[in-house]
């Protein structure tokens, strides 16, 4: 049995150490009030057997609770006192220098918690290391210093979720819209070097993995980037192709036609796009940023959002590239191609591809094998999102995160951001971005109100009244910010071009950018309060009842401040295991609410209820509406490579339906015996969860290449325990 110690370290545990804990108590008072050896050993056996009734490692913390529960229940009053005043005392001593054993944990790759923090980083890489050790100290002033207390005590007690306090000590925002053609077609800066517009597609490419490795060092979240900024500069090497033809054809003193000029320029056109595709696929895969893993990069394919045209044309062969490459995969260290985690893909579904009589069909049809094969590209309806959005259709920032449609251009706040691309009256996207967010629990404030609805409604305010308080803190943090913290992001383009020195508060208000309350387990929320699941007809009023509630909460925020604050369904990834332990220690196992290592991310139907692909989708779009700061849907389906009708009908469901949806399947390799089916998590005899692969029982994570998506992002093997046992209870909904 295994239990995480306090640095985060794994141990077997150690039933001794109990014992002596409290026989040191015991020590402490007269004899007359000492336990016997005999309950001592009660006590012990007590708490082990609910360690071993628990799904996962506990936490020494938790032990000592069931000791102090156990000291109580003998009625050894004094001795629980003693225990407790000791125990205070020693948290004392740790709180005055808290990092050191965690850094020296996961610097010996030792921490379990670090190590399954995320999905897409390696622990054991130097870069990755100096990450953390740089976060455990940026946590540690946060708590001590940046945040008001009850803020830090909410937080640790899972009743909110501060986002990555590991970067709040910097100025740094969270995720952002790229204006890569602010970048591209007025000219850059990067590290020191002026960049000026490129002279071809392949070179666009190449500034483009540079700004993007830039700016993934420059915040901490997601970061978008469109391929119809790149699609003008496919006409400009068309054009050089066609000079340089002509040039060789005349020196060859060759009869030639325009046509046949045409023809071979256009050949080297393709060949170029091939390769300033392969560069962006290749250079995001391999790029480390500063903080140790691959950037997490968005990229938006949407035919509408470029003129009509030979542009238009231009970004269909762009994306056709992008699918077909994508399709393909990347090799991995034994030279088999695999599923790649980034760049992520969208693909927008709008009239010009939806039907198979439209011009477009054929990258739709592309776009479905893709998604059979690789998971991505995932899909947004142009007719729902200009809907939902003010009549705007936009990519999110990263995985989910949606900005507020642009209400400043009508304002004439004008161009706050001083964009060389900027049009006056043009509505803006590019260049925005998300200050921050802090998420929270709804399966707290349930089972605090013990089923009284109206005692529900008020423990509501109160933590709704808490994440404003933390949400302004994440706004102040940056207010005041010089532009001379992250250049590439605020003065040379990618989201500003502001001057040295000046700060960036302007982009702070009038909507400019957004800050996101999030939220997370509405379903077990409503299965708590209602004793039904939220797709239940009887339960789902009360669910959208609690949306409105925490709608109309930002409505209020945002009149009162200037600043958009935004609905977020909050994509858990490591949270939604802390999430869950917070409540079985405060609320115990409740069947059906608390009986998982995990909650369910945002508005999600419960991964274990079953539901076709089409009901789910459309009972989800209800709950999208109400997230408009972020949400996606996603649909659990097998192997589909050899139905792509089934994809395709999916898709054209997505257009008609939901804003934003995916698909999700497996692709898994071993590097032991080169399985290429599903690898399985199974239990092993310490009672954790682990991947093996099914053919050659291989269990060693670094010999294997698992792909899934978890939170809108495809995540590797590195899960923790609450997320692996979420993985493996997905019901299938195809």
């Amino acid at each position: 049995m295994q239990i995480i110690k306090r640095s985060g370290a794994e141990s077997n545990f150690d039933p001794e150490k109990i014992m002596a804990a409290i026989r040191k108590a015991n020590n402490t008072v007269p004899e007359s009030e000492q336990l016997s050896e005999k309950e001592i050993e009660a006590i012990e056996d007590k708490v082990e057997r609910n360690l071993r009734e628990m799904s996962r490692a506990a936490s020494v913390e938790e032990i000592q609770d069931m000791v102090e529960n156990q000291l109580m229940k003998y009625q050894a009053y004094t001795i629980a006192r003693n225990y407790i005043t000791y125990r205070y005392k020693r948290a004392q001593l740790r709180k005055a220098n808290s990092t050191d054993k965690q850094i020296m944990s996961l610097l010996e790759c030792q921490n379990e918690e670090v190590k399954q923090e995320n999905s897409n980083k390696n622990p054991t890489v130097n870069s990755v290391q100096r990450d953390y050790m740089a976060g455990e100290v940026s946590k540690d002033i946060t708590k001590r210093f940046l945040l008001p207390e009850d803020i830090v005590e909410a937080h640790e007690k899972g009743i909110i979720h501060f986002h990555d306090a590991d970067y709040f000590a910097q100025h740094m925002h969270n995720c952002c819209l790229v204006n890569l053609e602010d970048m591209l077609q007025n000219g850059t800066v990067i590290s020191e070097t002026m960049i000026e517009t490129p002279k071809s597609f392949s070179t666009a490419c190449n500034i483009a993995t540079q700004a993007i490795a830039q700016i993934a060092s420059s915040q901490y979240g997601g970061q978008s980037i469109s391929l119809a900024h790149l699609a003008p500069f496919v006409d400009v090497s068309r054009q050089k192709a066609r000079a340089q033809v002509k040039s060789e054809l005349e020196s060859l003193n060759k009869d030639f036609t325009e046509e046949e000029v045409n023809k071979l320029a256009e050949l080297r056109v393709l060949d170029e796009i091939k390769r300033g595709v392969q560069m962006i696929q290749y250079q995001v895969i391999t790029l480390m940023t500063t903080n140790g893993q691959a950037p997490f990069v968005t990229v938006f394919m949407y035919i509408g959002e470029a003129p009509k045209g030979r542009t238009r044309d231009d970004l269909a062969l762009i994306i056709e590239e992008m699918l077909n490459q994508r399709i393909l995969g990347v090799k991995n260290e034994k030279g088999v191609y695999i599923t790649p985690a980034f760049p992520k893909l969208i693909y927008v579904l709008e009239e010009d591809n939806i039907k198979k009589d439209s011009k477009y069909w054929y990258l739709t049809e592309l776009a479905a094998k893709c998604t059979a094969k690789r998971m991505v590209p995932d899909y947004i309806s142009e007719k729902i999102m200009k809907k939902l959005k003010g009549g705007d259709c936009y990519t999110c920032m990263g995985c989910r995160s949606f900005l507020t449609p642009d209400r400043f251009t009508a304002a004439g706040v004008g161009n706050i951001a001083h964009a060389l691309n900027y049009v006056e009256g043009q509505k803006k996207y590019y260049g925005r971005f998300n200050q921050g967010v802090v998420t929270l629990n709804l399966v707290d404030v349930a089972c605090t109100s013990e089923r009284d609805m109206e005692k529900f409604w008020e423990i509501l305010d109160e933590r709704l009244d808490l994440c404003y308080r933390a949400l302004m803190a994440r706004h102040k943090r940056l207010l005041g910010t010089p532009s001379d913290v992250a250049p590439i992001l605020w003065q040379y383009g990618a989201l500003a071009r502001l001057k040295k020195g000046e700060v960036i508060d302007p982009l702070l208000f009038n909507g400019y950018s957004t800050i996101s309350l999030g939220y997370a387990g509405l379903c077990e929320c409503t299965k708590y309060m209602t004793g039904k699941s939220h797709t239940d007809p009887d339960a789902t009023p009360f669910a959208l009842e609690l949306m409105h509630k925490l709608n109309d909460a930002c409505a209020k925020w945002k009149a009162d401040t200037n600043i958009d604050f935004s609905i977020y369904g909050t994509p858990l990834e490591s949270t939604t295991y802390k999430f869950a332990k917070c409540l079985q220690k405060r609320f115990g196992i409740i069947p059906g609410v608390t009986d998982k290592n995990y909650i369910t991310n945002s508005y999600h139907v419960h991964v274990t209820e079953q539901m076709s692909a089409f009901e789910k989708l459309k009972f989800e779009s209800q709950f999208q509406e109400l997230s408009p700061g972020g949400a996606i849907s996603y649909v659990e389906v097998p192997n589909m490579e050899n139905n792509i009708d089934a994809v395709l009908s999916v898709m054209q469901y997505i257009y008609d339906n939901i804003m934003y949806a995916e698909l999700n399947t497996k692709s898994d390799y071993c590097q032991v015996c080169g399985y290429t089916g599903e690898i399985q998590i199974i239990t092993d005899k310490h009672g954790k969860l682990v991947w093996e692969c099914p053919n050659c029982g291989n269990r060693d994570q670094d010999k294997m290449n698992v792909a899934r998506r978890t939170c809108g992002y495809i995540g590797t093997q590195f899960w923790n325990q609450g997320r692996t046992q979420e993985i493996k209870e997905r019901v299938l909904h195809l």
